[in-house]
Parts: structure tokens; sequence; C-alpha cells
């Protein structure tokens, strides 16, 4: 959203019991009326209840729940993510559009966000059902300082901002699974797919995917994953505003993730621990060919899984097929 129409929706915001008039909207954003008359029509379609009356001016009525650049923007006061917002009513993949996007030099911290997948994806090229205005379907294109090998951890820093947000907002405390999903209750509710474009020792750019169920009965849910998915409204019973929630993970999401680049992967590593699904409980681990059973530790600096096997070795696993006894 322009900066021009931030400020705009600030002044009426501000004077939300009061009509402003359109040559005082002129003088504080230094543009013309009718350039004022212009973006008032577009917040308009945004969902905004605007009225303007003659020799008045204009007020703010009320504000929208409904997803788009300028609602998501508003008061996120964030000081580089999503400082460029695209949103879709329906998409194949933000994922998808993101990587265009990013070959195109997009810059670091632009969102992706969507009402609708028609092709969502996980991990593996799975498909992930998002149902329209049921979810959070979001990529954040990121160029971080850091060296390829490092990138799996911003997946495990991806899933501290979720488990967080989740359990400041529904008080109910999440599991995060290795390597990247959110569960509650055993179900998961939020999987997050990182995706990365790198030369030798640099990094280009890093996708990162967040499809999270916030709004869907157990009816939406198709019958092949209704057992073992969840939402935020089946756990909790009661219907959310997903712009709320949208506008704390992109600031918790930006406050770790600086933290990360300035400290390192330490206090991402206790938090994920802390929200760790069954830690200290046995599981069978399948790696090509190899399959062998051990003990889940935690996580590596790199963001490895450790597991002590039957020999007390501990080994570490970058990617494998885990399932817990």
């Amino acid at each position: 959203m322009s900066s021009t129409r931030n400020k705009l929706i600030k002044l009426l915001a501000e004077n939300k019991e009061k009509y402003i008039s359109g040559q005082y909207l002129s003088e504080k954003l230094n543009i013309s009326r009718s350039a004022i008359w212009k973006h008032m029509n577009e917040l308009k379609k945004d969902g905004y209840e605007i009225e303007g009356k003659a020799k008045k001016g204009y007020r703010i009525l009320s504000f929208p729940n409904k997803l788009s650049e300028n609602t998501i923007s508003w008061g996120l006061e964030t000081d580089w993510l999503g400082k460029t917002i695209i949103h879709r009513e329906s998409i194949t993949s933000t994922q998808r559009l993101a990587h265009e996007l990013a070959l195109d030099g997009a810059n670091h911290g632009t969102i992706v966000i969507a009402d609708e997948q028609t092709k969502g994806k996980g991990r593996t090229d799975r498909a992930w059902h998002s149902e329209k205005g049921k979810g959070i379907w979001m990529s954040i294109i990121l160029r971080p300082a850091i060296l390829p090998y490092l990138a799996p951890q911003l997946t495990l820093l991806t899933a501290t901002v979720l488990a967080n947000v989740i359990d400041s907002y529904a008080k109910i405390k999440p599991q995060i699974k290795w390597p990247n999903d959110i569960l509650i209750d055993g179900k998961k509710m939020a999987g997050i797919l990182t995706e990365m474009q790198a030369e030798q020792d640099t990094v280009l750019y890093v996708i990162i995917g967040m499809g999270i169920n916030i709004n869907q009965t157990k009816a939406d849910l198709p019958n092949e994953i209704s057992k073992r998915a969840t939402s935020l409204q089946i756990e909790t019973e009661k219907s959310w505003d997903m712009l709320p929630i949208i506008q704390e993970i992109i600031r918790t999401f930006e406050t770790k993730y600086m933290h990360y680049i300035d400290h390192g992967f330490n206090q991402v590593k206790q938090t994920w621990e802390n929200y760790g699904f069954r830690l200290n409980e046995r599981l069978q681990i399948k790696t090509g060919n190899k399959l062998w059973e051990g003990i889940f530790l935690g996580i590596a600096e790199d963001g490895a899984l450790l597991a002590k096997n039957e020999n007390g070795v501990i080994e570490k696993v970058y990617s494998g097929e885990i399932t817990w006894f």
C-alpha cells in the first residue's frame, strides 16, 4: 500500500467521530483534492465504509475485515517486512508467484498472500487444501545474508513464530513436529514450506510459505485428512478474525528474524524445543535404505533433528521419514 494511503487511513481513523475536509486532507498529504477522491474510492473497494458530505468532508464509519494490501498494511508498523504486499483473491500458489517475483527482483520482505489457493502444496509436492477465506495462505520473500546450508534454520524459526502467535492468541500451546508442522493435540493445523535459490556460498533468495488452518469446521476438511488435521476454530469452538493474526505473525517474524540475524540460532533452538512434539520419546527414522530407532533429543544448531541411537550415539538427521511409537 502507498504511504499516502496509509497516512490517509490514519488521519480518518484518528478523527472518525468527525468530518475532515478535503482541503485539509489535501494540505496534510500534499496531493490534490481529486487524488483524495480517488484514494477514497479505492478504500471503499477494500471494504472501508466512508461517508462524504458536501461542505463537511469525509469521515470513516467502519473498517473492513477482508484481506487486501491496504487492510494488512494499515497499522502494521514494521521496519521492512510487508512494506510490499501482493494480495490475490484466488491464486494457484502463493509460493509460485513469490518465486516469480523474487526472480524479477522483488525486495527482501515482500509478502504474497491469497484468500484461496487452487494448487497449494507442502513438502514433497503434497497437496495443501486451501479453501477460500478459511485460512492464512502466505509466502515471504527473504534475501538473507547467510550461507545456504543454514537456510533450514529459517523453517524452524518460522515454526516458532507460528507457535508463539497461536499460543498468545488462542491460549492453546501447540506442538512443533520436526521439521515443519504445527500441531494441536497431535493434529496438523499449519505447515511451512521453505524453498531457496542459491549459487555456491550465496543465497539469492528464500521463499517461506505458510499454510495455516483458521476457520475450517470439521465438515470443511476433506475426508482423507479429517482424522489428522484441525483448525483454530475446531480447537477453540469459535471463529477468528484473520487480519490481526496475520499482522501479529508478520510483526513477530520480523522481530525474531532480526534477532536470529544479529545473535544466531540459539534462541530459536530454545523456543523450538519448548514446543517440540514428543521430545525425549522413542521414534523410528528411515533415511534412504536405513531404518533405525532412537530417542528424539531435540534439534542441532544447524537445524538437524538429534536422536540417540540404540548404541547411545547421537546422530543428526537432515531429512527422512519420522514415525513416533
